[in-house]
């Protein structure tokens, strides 16, 4: 309870502040629509660095909480402190992470992304992913892969007590298709035969951001994109 006037938070520009010293700070940029300061963390700048990077594009600012205790030194401070919510910056798409109500236009019609929805879910066919397609900005990734912010709790408490109640909760990731993405307008274009492919690489390249993408798959990636580089 003394601690929290005197704890120093840490970003990834290694610059130190109170917690409510950094509220202050970032109070004008990450405030959500419901009028609560965000504040975005990472627990792996490296791993992490494709939505550290796209958090930092939008004017954010993003913690350092990569200790062993952390994870649930971020659910005391939410206790603490009124209106704020610490999520982290891999948890969902920026723009949910932080939503303030603004409203991207999108360039696919209603039927264009249930078509691009629809090739997705028989393509991958994998009952743990949900899928949606969404506007997006262009420059973000054409898909995102994210475990909600709960669910990354529970994962990262059970690795620290050594057991959670939510261990053996089956795991549904959230996956984005970016409907403004040039690669997904590619990927409605293509040909029956050329489709399958095309998911099948921006998802591994989705996986291959959130350092999941491993063994064979990573394998018939690296195949994958020799041969398209070879064709293109």
């Amino acid at each position: 309870e003394k601690a929290k006037d005197f704890a120093l938070l840490k970003n990834t520009n290694g610059q130190y502040a109170t917690v409510e010293e950094y509220k202050q700070k970032v109070a004008a940029v990450q405030t959500d629509k419901d009028n609560t300061v965000v504040m975005l963390y990472t627990t792996d700048p490296g791993k992490q660095d494709t939505f550290v990077q796209s958090a930092k594009k939008r004017g954010y600012d993003v913690l350092l909480l990569n200790g062993p205790l952390d994870s649930h030194f971020v659910n005391t401070l939410e206790s603490k402190f009124e209106k704020t919510s610490l999520k982290r910056v891999d948890a969902d798409t920026i723009d949910k992470l932080i939503n303030k109500n603004e409203v991207i236009g999108g360039v696919l019609s209603d039927e264009e992304k249930k078509k691009l929805k629809e090739a997705f879910e028989q393509t991958l066919n994998d009952k743990s992913l949900s899928i949606s397609v969404e506007a997006l900005p262009p420059d973000e990734m054409p898909v995102t892969i994210t475990l909600p912010e709960f669910m990354r709790r529970m994962q990262d408490m059970a690795k620290v007590g050594g057991n959670s109640m939510f261990g053996g909760f089956p795991v549904t990731y959230q996956v984005t298709v970016n409907g403004n993405h040039p690669l997904t307008q590619e990927i409605l274009k293509a040909d029956d035969a050329k489709r399958p492919q095309l998911i099948r690489h921006v998802y591994d390249l989705a996986l291959l951001s959130q350092n999941m993408l491993t063994g064979s798959h990573l394998t018939a990636f690296i195949e994958r994109t020799l041969a398209l580089t070879k064709q293109g």
